[in-house]
């Protein structure tokens, strides 16, 4: 297996870490638009790994760093603009492809409170009949959520249920930057796209509907000494992929923000700095969202001031296999002290980098195959869930 990893930030770098302490594969390509960046993410790793400079926004520039390295299979590991230039070169290359978020929505132009648009990933949705005709495998959505949160759909349906009511992704932290009073954890690019566009809901009887954002606030008990934590719909992939393979008379995504984050959102919204079309200013274009991420700290560097754990998980409801109601919580926690200590990389884009590099061995090992486009909830979860554990992560069970 020979791989090219695009994107160099956080969630790629704790990629590389992870993967270096595994013998799957035969070449690691990481390529960035920043050279430096890409150099930093692969020093120290051995010669497995190569650095390389790639502009994401061609599917041209892909294909040919594909060709270049004899690429197998290509991991997205950039925020979701990019997602169909990628997608497009890998195919294009004959390499297998998979992603960590899916290709853009675009709200109802009328209702997008109540109706769908174009929804997450249906761009790559459009194209499967070709990857399937090329015997191409697309594994969409294969990071933590979406990722691990459908293996554990998959999971529940398989093991545990016989009928199932609701598959609910409830995400959870209680962690803290300290010296910032507002730092987010992960790319403000992506959750400002996703808290701010209309959550979608499914329904059994209704299909795929849309609600205003930050709907339906519950509040969520999170394990392992996390607490309570209001939790509010969001759009999110797996709510698009789960109900495409796993039977449930309802699934959502619900996001543990906290008041002061919606607020800032709301804030963001309400000033039009949540913008991605640039704007002209002193003569100079730019996007009100690249604006508002380049005043923010990096994510992948807050790691040595954060404090606390975060948790993804799904929470699913319905009948067991004895007959009996049985309500459970699949998860998955991951302390910022061990991972920092572990592997030098802050919890958030250390718990998204795992489940790529996972799906990737299981791949190379054979116990995972297939074509078209697919999620993860497509595959047999149990060798995930194993090999998961076997990475030093162990995933966790609550009957509620």
């Amino acid at each position: 297996m020979r791989i090219l990893l695009v994107g160099a930030g956080g969630v790629g770098s704790a990629a590389v870490s992870i993967a270096a302490r595994r013998s799957f594969f035969e070449t690691m390509v990481v390529a960035d638009h920043d050279p430096a960046r890409a150099a930093r993410a692969v020093a120290g790793h051995g010669d497995r790994f190569v650095a390389a400079t790639v502009d994401a926004s061609s599917a041209e520039a892909v294909a040919a760093l594909c060709r270049e390295h004899r690429i197998t299979h290509v991991l997205n590991a950039v925020d979701p603009r990019f997602v169909m230039p990628i997608f497009d070169g890998a195919f294009a290359a004959g390499a297998d492809y998979l992603d960590m978020a899916m290709s853009l929505s675009r709200p109802h132009p009328d209702a997008p409170h109540a109706e769908t648009g174009v929804k997450l990933g249906d761009e790559q949705f459009a194209a499967a009949a070709a990857w399937t005709e090329a015997g191409r495998l697309a594994l969409c959505g294969i990071g933590v959520e979406p990722g691990l949160s459908d293996v554990f759909a998959r999971y529940a349906a398989d093991e545990l249920f016989t009928e199932i009511d609701e598959i609910g992704v409830r995400d959870g932290a209680n962690l803290t930057v300290d010296g910032y009073d507002f730092a987010p954890s992960f790319s403000i690019w992506t959750t400002i796209e996703e808290c701010l566009n209309p959550p979608v809901v499914w329904e059994a009887d209704r299909g795929w509907f849309t609600t205003p954002p930050f709907s339906e606030p519950e509040v969520f008990e999170f394990p392992e000494g996390i607490g309570p934590v209001e939790c509010v719909n969001v759009e999110h992939e797996e709510v698009l992929l789960i109900p495409r393979w796993v039977k449930a008379r309802r699934v959502t995504f619900k996001y543990g923000l906290g008041d002061e984050f919606i607020e800032v959102l709301k804030t963001l919204h309400k000033l039009g700095l949540d913008a991605v079309s640039p704007v002209r200013v002193r003569g100079v274009e730019v996007s009100p969202r690249d604006v508002v991420a380049a005043c923010l700290p990096d994510p992948a560097t807050l790691g040595d001031r954060m404090r606390g754990k975060t948790c993804a998980g799904t929470y699913v409801t319905g009948t067991g296999v004895d007959g009996r109601p049985r309500r459970v919580y699949l998860y998955h926690v991951v302390d910022n002290e061990w991972s920092m200590a572990e592997y030098g990389h802050q919890a958030v884009v250390w718990q998204t980098a795992v489940n790529p590099v996972v799906a990737l061995e299981l791949l190379a090992t054979g116990a995972w195959s297939g074509t078209g486009v697919l999620g993860p909830e497509a595959l047999p979860p149990v060798p995930f869930l194993d090999l998961l554990t076997g990475y030093g992560s162990p995933w966790g069970m609550e009957e509620r």
